[in-house]
């Protein structure tokens, strides 16, 4: 293969942004909330702190439970706040 057929291979993957979170809340419809926590660093006094985010996460089987781990990636938008679905269970609290 040439160098330029191998750029346009890479330019047509695409990639898909994963993290691995707590689920804070399984009340909703085929829905979870999951909770990711990062450790970052101030830029300025190089101090970490940390912070939180919620995703609400595509669930179509309601298979997860408050406590658990779960690893999820980005998707396709399915609803006005959900653009991520779970892809496994790490482990149960």
């Amino acid at each position: 293969m040439k160098n330029n057929q191998k750029k346009n291979m890479d330019k047509n993957k695409k990639i898909f942004r994963a993290f691995t979170g707590l689920v804070v809340s399984d009340k909703m419809d085929k829905t979870i909330v999951v909770r990711v926590n990062r450790t970052k660093i101030h830029p300025r006094y190089h101090k970490r702190y940390n912070v939180s985010k919620n995703y609400k996460v595509h669930d179509p089987e309601n298979r997860f439970k408050t406590g658990e781990s779960v690893k999820f990636i980005e998707c396709r938008p399915l609803s006005k706040d959900k653009r991520w679905r779970v892809v496994r269970g790490l482990n149960e609290a």
